[in-house]
């Protein structure tokens, strides 16, 4: 079981919908649960502490190694035990806490491992929130079909991030359109980071898929 942080619903119901949060390569459950307070009042949000830690209080979904030529090589084997591990503690939190619809949000790896989990795991998630990540087809069933999943998407990326290339995060928007899969992608003048005018936007986005 991953560690985790929780806010629970402000306003109690029987069956709160639920946000998971994943945080990025090299951080910790704390740094999105900063966002929980300014989030709607009806959520269960669970923060989830990567398995793989890498000292200082940073923690990584899998490895990212660099080449000769620094280029980065991804442990795609460590990022798979990642999300078999992501997906069992979305199902013990949804039965512990009894919960109803299940919004998942990740930042840069764990955005890459919440596009991943969205297609290997068909609807564990309704909705998925990608930010400043990109959608790895190495981490996908080979022949993805839009009959299975009724997921939607929220993505946006830094217009100047040197982290992970806009071009990159570019690409996700096609692929779904591909698969006629529901998908809003919006850009920032930002690094590799989450403008305040991106956090009012997806913010939106949630409400109008809690009404």
């Amino acid at each position: 079981m991953l560690h985790y942080e929780v806010r629970k619903p402000k306003t109690a119901t029987e069956n709160p919908p639920l946000l998971i949060l994943l945080h990025g390569y090299g951080s910790n459950e704390l740094d999105l649960f900063s966002f929980a307070e300014e989030l709607p009042d009806e959520l269960l949000i669970v923060s989830a502490r990567a398995p793989y830690e890498m000292g200082m209080g940073g923690y990584a979904w899998y490895a990212i190694n660099f080449d000769a030529a620094n280029g980065k090589i991804s442990d795609l084997n460590q990022a798979r035990e990642s999300l078999v591990k992501i997906t069992d503690f979305i199902d013990t939190i949804k039965k512990e806490y009894n919960t109803s619809k299940t919004f998942l949000l990740g930042f840069s790896q764990g955005a890459i491992l919440s596009y991943a989990l969205s297609f290997k795991y068909p609807n564990k998630a309704q909705h998925i929130v990608a930010l400043s990540g990109y959608l790895n087809e190495e981490l996908l069933p080979k022949n993805p079909t839009e009959e299975q999943i009724n997921t939607d998407y929220y993505i946006s990326h830094g217009s100047v991030d040197q982290v992970i290339p806009v071009d990159w995060a570019r690409r996700a928007p096609k692929f779904l359109d591909n698969l006629q899969l529901k998908n809003v992608f919006s850009e920032y003048p930002v690094g590799h980071g989450v403008a305040p005018q991106n956090f009012y936007n997806f913010k939106s986005w949630i409400e109008e898929r809690l009404k």
